[in-house]
């Protein structure tokens, strides 16, 4: 079972800093592409809410988790989403400057609608969300750091770096919520069926929000036909190519997270990121 794997398996929090200051001041920064750049300043901006969501939904629990494996891990996990929350929104700082209309995301007001939510639905409810979600991010960690077509997409090196660190730390801890929720009776009923609810939900939010913000873009706004054509290519290409049954997966009775094998991946992205001569080892703290 996953909540008794090795100590090694531990997640582990990297206090790091990413350099956002010397990013290029380019607002399109992911291959000159209007769509792609307000589909990841998007996810960008709604990852700091996010991630303190799980925290918390980990938190309300904590005192049921009794496994000391399990315990460590969830130290680790919390560690790490606390670290992610905040270089995103750092990042977010940035894109906020460059005109991006993602701050409402991270507002009071946002993260009182969430806290509402949250104190209105069971704890076993709330860290089934988190364990999808964690599912969702895992699944798309996967495809950034396998796919070499995505790796090979121009854009920005410091918004890249911060990507690859953040799918790299995704996979790291993909298990743990899920297996905070069975530790605390968390039931098959309960796992699908808040997961059948946001997988339905998935592709109209992401066409509604991604409409709204690139609607909101005076320069798009002038540009129909090349909003057009940059949407067709987003969602055709490599990160949407596939996606929802990859997704899927986590529907099927049974399922775990590591039933997806990310061994040989995450071995290759730690040597690569923070190995001896890793591409981010003069990032880190």
């Amino acid at each position: 079972m996953a909540n008794t794997l090795p100590a090694q398996t531990y997640p582990r929090a990297r206090r790091i800093k990413f350099r956002f200051d010397r990013a290029a001041d380019d607002k399109y920064f992911v291959e000159n592409d209007m769509v792609y750049s307000h589909f990841v300043a998007g996810m960008s901006g709604g990852f700091p809410a996010g991630e303190e969501s799980f925290i918390r939904s980990v938190r309300r629990v904590a005192d049921r988790v009794t496994d000391p494996v399990l315990e460590k891990r969830v130290t680790g996990f919390i560690r790490q989403e606390a670290m992610h929350g905040l270089e995103h929104r750092r990042l977010n700082e940035k894109l906020v400057e460059l005109g991006y209309p993602i701050a409402w995301l991270d507002s009071e007001a946002a993260k009182e609608r969430m806290l509402w939510i949250e104190e209105r639905v069971p704890p076993e409810v709330h860290l089934a969300m988190t364990a999808a979600a964690e599912h969702y991010t895992a699944v798309l960690a996967q495809r950034v750091l396998a796919n070499d077509e995505i790796q090979a997409i121009p854009g920005d090196p410091e918004v890249w770096n911060l990507l690859n660190w953040h799918a790299l730390e995704e996979l790291e801890h993909k298990s743990v919520a899920f297996d905070v929720f069975r530790a605390v009776g968390g039931t098959e009923r309960a796992r699908i069926g808040v997961m059948l609810a946001m997988y339905s939900l998935t592709l109209p939010l992401t066409y509604l929000g991604l409409a709204l913000a690139v609607g909101r873009d005076p320069v798009a706004r002038r540009q129909p036909v090349r909003v057009a054509r940059e949407a067709y290519r987003l969602f055709t290409g490599p990160v949407f190519r596939g996606l929802m049954p990859e997704l899927g997966k986590y529907l099927r009775p049974g399922f775990h997270p590591d039933d997806i094998d990310t061994a040989a991946l995450l071995s290759r992205w730690q040597r690569e990121l923070f190995g001896a001569d890793g591409q981010l080892v003069d990032h880190l703290k």
